[in-house]
């Protein structure tokens, strides 16, 4: 079926040409004129029909000496590269300049088809060729930046980010970019004084703070990942991201309660990061705070495994034993780490036949070892029960 349909695409793109054909026929009375297919390609490229244009350039006569090779070849390699064949436009674009393309602009087409395909040497001779048209194009700066960096020419990266400063003042792309290539050579402080001058002359989004910050906060420069931040959250109180990031920054350094608060009160907004502030109080040993905010998860599977292991830290054995039912119709008990928690809770209420039960669903290595264990406790505490008071 998929067949019969390329094929009737096919032969509509060949009426439509021969349609023009036609119509070139009759407007010019009979004059016997050729069709002139390049200008066809030429409008069905201006009109997106990469596809279309390629049908139309094959019917090019390429031995006809009047023919124009390095438009024919420009026009192909603009089709290609419309349609991601990018090393069939690298060839084509080529071949336009071998058969004496002029226009600079060549050299544009042929810096982004040798970036795509991981070509950097390439893309840098390619941009430095485009000459003048340089100057008109901020992205092409950057494209030669980032390919001297890749090539891990760091020093020349940083020179053509200079240069892109330089023609375009307005354009801050280029002292973005200086930011991450700081921080990624450890120069830490300028990164971070880089930032700032960004973030303040520029008019950052959310992104953009979240980017340096993180790009900061990978490089453990953790103070100055927060100040950044928690500018971002006093702007951008509404964004989430923003909140999730400054959260963790607290958590590389190991102030817990600072990220605990920041996602509860980010939680206001989305509820979604409850449990993710529950978690964090509940590792930061504030366990019935955990507890409460617990109670506001509203995924179920979530909500549960993490009240049990509340309850637990909480030593209430009695009141995770009762959630057996909750955790059997949510599912959970086919985690094998919540089955044994259940039965260890079990165990711990003395309720030994119901926790035996448990233990024999564990396959996991490490849990049955752990199983074993408790029914030898449990076999202790039958025949010893003083020692299990």
């Amino acid at each position: 079926m998929k067949y019969q349909i390329a094929r009737l695409a096919h032969y509509f793109v060949i009426i439509f040409i021969l349609g023009y054909y036609a119509s070139v026929v009759c407007a010019t009375e009979n004059k016997a004129q050729p069709t002139d297919f390049m200008e066809l390609a030429a409008v069905m490229l201006k009109d997106g029909h990469s596809d279309r244009a390629l049908l139309a350039l094959q019917n090019v006569d390429l031995e006809d000496k009047k023919t124009d090779l390095a438009r024919f070849y420009t026009l192909q390699g603009l089709a290609y590269m419309n349609l991601n064949d990018l090393v069939a436009a690298k060839d084509s674009l080529q071949q336009a300049v071998k058969n004496g393309q002029k226009d600079q602009v060549i050299f544009i087409y042929l810096a982004q088809v040798y970036f795509g395909l991981k070509d950097y040497q390439q893309t840098i001779q390619a941009i430095v060729k485009a000459g003048d048209q340089v100057n008109k194009d901020a992205s092409l700066i950057s494209l030669k930046a980032e390919s001297y960096w890749l090539l891990k020419e760091t020093d020349a990266s940083i020179n053509a980010l200079n240069e892109g400063q330089k023609i375009f003042p307005g354009d801050f792309r280029f002292l973005k970019r200086k930011v991450f290539y700081f921080a990624e050579l450890g120069l830490y402080q300028e990164a971070a004084k880089l930032g700032k001058e960004y973030l303040k002359r520029s008019k950052a989004a959310a992104t953009d703070y979240i980017a340096i910050g993180n790009a900061l906060r990978l490089s453990k420069e953790y103070q100055e990942a927060l100040n950044i931040l928690e500018i971002a959250r006093l702007q951008f109180p509404h964004d989430d991201r923003v909140a999730k990031l400054l959260a963790h920054t607290y958590l590389d350094q190991g102030k817990l309660n600072s990220a605990a608060f920041i996602l509860e009160q980010a939680a206001l907004l989305n509820p979604a990061l409850q449990a993710e502030a529950a978690e964090i109080y509940r590792r930061a040993g504030r366990f019935h705070k955990a507890l409460t905010l617990n109670e506001s998860i509203r995924d179920q599977k979530v909500k549960f495994k993490q009240r049990l292991s509340i309850l637990l830290a909480l030593k209430q054995f009695e009141r995770a034993a009762n959630m057996e039912s909750s955790l059997y119709r949510s599912g959970l008990l086919e985690d094998q780490e919540v089955r044994y928690a259940l039965a260890y809770a079990l165990f711990s209420s003395r309720r030994f036949p119901e926790a035996n039960k448990h233990l024999d669903h564990l396959k996991n290595a490490e849990l049955f070892r752990k199983g074993t264990e408790l029914r030898r406790l449990m076999e202790v505490c039958k025949t010893e029960p003083w020692q299990c008071t």
